[in-house]
């Protein structure tokens, strides 16, 4: 299906460019798992999108990520019916929203002190890893960002002098991170041994793709899924930001201060998803009795 009819349809309808954005980019990850796994399918129906929906829940994606997804098959799913392309409505929210009942705790999942120690000499070994996906680990696992956020980061945005990154986060909103000199270090290195040979050098972004420049987070998704493999246990963009947040709690760093590195909106945030112990912390704990 053509993809930029369903922008201008998006367009037409009032939505704000990032809205769109979002919209578009989810359909385009729903149509490369069309095409990847059930070939000869329609362009949307009720059996492939609960498989979408199966496989987003098996590859570990926050709840509240897959539900933006559903929302934006939801959006293509009516553009369709007025495109007169398919005549009904496969997705209902009621129903296909995943529901978190109301009170219950959201158990923060986060990589235990060995999975981080073994990510990080797994990454040493340039024979698998490029000198740039080791920076994405450095930059995830070190800073907290959003996967949009870490490949939104322009050279421009890193302070040498001070040892600072500027993220420009939801809603436009900046904040600054410190980076470690490990992190630092290896910018530098990356950029002097990789990034200067690229073709899309020039390129403001820090991260880049061999193929279209910027880097898209659906490459640093995929990548992390692959080498999930061989580690034993599966990364996921979100579960870095998880893992930054419950470290600095672990060493006794206020709520306060977390809240702002990770760029959330209230420190009540921070609280309802990082004030809960891990699963293995919870377990741990029943163990001692």
């Amino acid at each position: 299906m053509d993809i930029e009819k369903f922008e201008r349809w998006l367009f037409a309808e009032g939505k704000a460019p990032k809205t769109i954005e979002s919209y578009v980019n989810d359909v385009k990850g729903f149509q490369s798992y069309l095409q990847e796994k059930l070939k000869d399918m329609p362009v949307l129906s009720r059996f492939s999108f609960v498989k979408y929906k199966e496989h987003l829940m098996k590859e570990g994606y926050a709840v509240s990520t897959i539900n933006k997804k559903i929302n934006s098959l939801k959006v293509y799913n009516d553009f369709l019916r007025t495109e007169g392309i398919v005549n009904e409505s496969f997705i209902q929210l009621k129903r296909d929203r995943i529901k978190i009942a109301d009170g219950s705790e959201e158990t923060v999942d986060a990589l235990t002190e060995e999975q981080v120690e073994k990510l990080l000499f797994y990454v040493e070994d340039r024979r698998k890893v490029t000198l740039r996906n080791k920076l994405i680990v450095y930059l995830l696992l070190y800073t907290g960002v959003r996967v949009s956020e870490l490949v939104g980061i322009q050279i421009a945005d890193i302070d040498f002098l001070t040892s600072s990154l500027k993220v420009t986060g939801k809603g436009g909103k900046r904040r600054e991170i410190g980076l470690r000199q490990d992190v630092l270090y290896l910018i530098r290195q990356y950029m002097k041994e990789e990034r200067s040979g690229s073709v899309f050098s020039d390129s403001p972004y820090l991260l880049l793709s061999q193929r279209a420049g910027k880097m898209h987070r659906d490459a640093v998704r995929d990548w992390l899924a692959k080498i999930s493999k061989e580690l034993g246990f599966k990364l996921h963009p979100h579960l870095f930001r998880h893992t930054f947040c419950t470290r600095l709690l672990k060493k006794g760093v206020d709520l306060t201060t977390v809240s702002k590195l990770a760029g959330h909106s209230t420190v009540n945030m921070t609280a309802k998803f990082y004030i809960q112990t891990t699963r293995q912390e919870k377990m741990d704990a029943v163990q001692l009795l």
